[in-house]
């Protein structure tokens, strides 16, 4: 069976903030539009402060946009629904619980865990984890745990993967090898996936296209098509030209016209 085809949609979004101790309003988006969609990977990189986790926290639900429209295949986002994982840079694992218990919480909360044990065990086969199965977080590495919360977030299958710097605490060792799993799975799945990152070269590694952002107000300055095969070389001519172009833009946005 075909998987269903999403299409987000961002038209003119804007987000605001009011300090409660002065009348300051802080623009943290200003008139974003872009669209994207199924079996695309869309990195966010840039400073702090250019609105990259306030958009992906307006494509969850968890905020209101001031200005302008979310849609999701023409639907207007609303709040946070199943068929938008969230994952955190933490592994926010519940510490009381397995590795089994913690995939399978949220299949069980929605009453649907009978008849999907299978669905929890394949999704611990495929990060590896079939000896941890009943291992607490405690007793996990930091790679392990953030296995954990990632195929956490997948186990509903949702149409839309969104990723707030999800590896930004690990070595860069581990970080490595969880940016193969995080693919690995998105090839396999093909939803659309979303993901916010400091690092530049994990935004090309990972993403079909990379949104380049600016601060003071926070805006997309380009929107770059990564058109390098799965897997890709760091050291590549290829790989290298794509880093300069977005760390040019970074450096001069706003200042020479970019």
């Amino acid at each position: 069976m075909d998987k269903k085809k999403v299409t987000l949609k961002l038209e003119n979004v804007s987000k605001s903030f009011a300090k409660i101790e002065t009348d300051e309003v802080t623009h943290a988006l200003t008139s974003v539009t872009t669209s994207m969609e199924s079996g695309e990977f869309i990195s966010m990189v840039g400073p702090s402060g250019c609105g990259k986790s306030t958009m992906l926290r307006l494509v969850a639900g968890l905020i209101k946009p001031t200005t302008g429209q979310l849609t999701v295949n023409g639907k207007e986002i609303g709040d946070p629904g199943p068929e938008r994982g969230m994952m955190f840079q933490k592994a926010t694992l519940f510490p009381w619980l397995t590795v089994y218990d913690n995939i399978a919480f949220s299949l069980k909360m929605q009453g649907k865990l009978k008849g999907n044990e299978d669905k929890v065990e394949k999704m611990i086969e495929i990060i590896g984890l079939q000896n941890f199965r009943t291992d607490y977080p405690g007793q996990l590495s930091g790679g392990m745990a953030q296995r954990v919360a990632l195929v956490r977030s997948l186990i509903n299958e949702p149409e839309i993967l969104l990723l707030d710097e999800p590896l930004g605490a690990l070595d860069a060792f581990t970080r490595m090898n969880m940016q193969d799993e995080i693919l690995k799975i998105w090839q396999e799945k093909q939803q659309l996936a979303l993901m916010v990152t400091h690092d530049v070269d994990e935004a090309i590694y990972m993403g079909t296209r990379v949104l380049v952002m600016d601060a003071h107000p926070g805006r997309v300055i380009a929107d770059i098509k990564i058109e390098l095969p799965f897997p890709r070389d760091r050291s590549s001519r290829e790989f290298v030209e794509y880093r300069n172009d977005i760390l040019n833009k970074l450096h001069f946005a706003g200042k020479k016209g970019e």
